[in-house]
């Protein structure tokens, strides 16, 4: 029976309602190599497509960032309480500018007398009419302030920032206090790793720090270009600096490959969890002695 085309079709045209049949050359392509099924998956075959020059390290550190993002959420990655840089309207300006000077943000929490009393944002470039106008009074100069609640993904929380041209918010927790603050430039970190500028800098005493989490167990968080020697100090540990300088040159040297974060891994009596890395390198590790190596040391 021949078949008929629809109406409104141009003659001599064949339908029909199957699919195209795949050639032998693409099943056989398909069965050989399958398409991802899982995040997990389709990280491996980027990680493999790196590894033989397909795309560059750059490219792949922003792939794994953005998947990141979408696995985060504000309380992850904000900037704690008792860290915020904030400006206390209820007192002199004179008090508080040299806080604006000395820290260089370009934006800051108006508190009214208490971290929980946020009242909104004072841009820094407003405090120039400070020295411009007679009168000045910091309350007119202030922009609405931003919540968000902690849980918020941060994947969203990018596109709100984009879509409302705010660069900062006011993290919250269930009760409505104040948990912390979170910038724009906080979560594309996650994607392009960390964004420097003339005013950021590297503390050495910051470089090993304890972590107080309730568990009973010596453990530090460790940036990876802490050098050696300050790690062998602080732990009475003993690892050698003849070949490489860094702790990021430790664990790479000794998995033979660039870390990856979730890596965890035992060196001298030492577990190394790698918290944060991308496709060129690693940032953060926890650093924990392993409970007979810490007898040994304290006993």
């Amino acid at each position: 029976m021949q078949d008929h085309p629809p109406p409104g079709a141009p003659g001599g045209v064949k339908y029909s309602d199957t699919k195209p049949h795949r050639s032998l050359f693409e099943r056989l392509t398909a069965l050989i190599s399958p398409e991802p099924e899982n995040r997990a998956e389709l990280l491996e075959i980027l990680h493999d497509a790196h590894e033989r020059n397909l795309i560059d390290a750059d490219a792949l550190s922003m792939i794994e960032g953005v998947f990141q993002v979408s696995d985060l959420s504000a309380r992850d990655i904000m900037v704690p309480r008792p860290q915020m840089d904030v400006i206390d309207i209820t007192k002199p300006i004179e008090e508080w500018m040299p806080l604006v000077l000395e820290t260089a943000h370009s934006r800051f929490p108006a508190i009214d007398g208490d971290r929980d009393k946020v009242i909104g944002t004072l841009l820094a470039k407003d405090l120039l009419r400070y020295y411009a106008e007679e009168s000045f009074d910091v309350r007119d100069m202030l922009r609405p302030a931003v919540f968000i609640p902690e849980s918020k993904q941060l994947n969203v929380l990018l596109r709100d920032f984009r879509s409302n041209r705010n660069h900062m918010a006011i993290v919250v927790d269930e009760y409505g206090g104040v948990a912390g603050l979170i910038t724009i430039e906080d979560v594309l970190e996650q994607i392009v790793g960390d964004i420097e500028d003339e005013y950021d800098f590297d503390e050495e005493e910051d470089n090993i720090l304890p972590v107080k989490d309730g568990v009973r167990r010596l453990r530090w968080r460790v940036k990876a270009l802490t050098e050696i020697g300050q790690l062998n100090e602080t732990l009475g540990t003993a690892f050698s600096d003849d070949d490489v300088d860094t702790i990021g040159g430790l664990v790479a040297n000794h998995l033979g490959r660039v870390p990856r974060k979730g890596d965890v891994f035992d060196i001298d009596g030492v577990r190394f969890e790698v918290l944060r890395a991308d496709a060129r390198q690693v940032h953060v590790l926890l650093v924990e002695k392993l409970p007979q190596q810490a007898q040994q040391e304290f006993s």
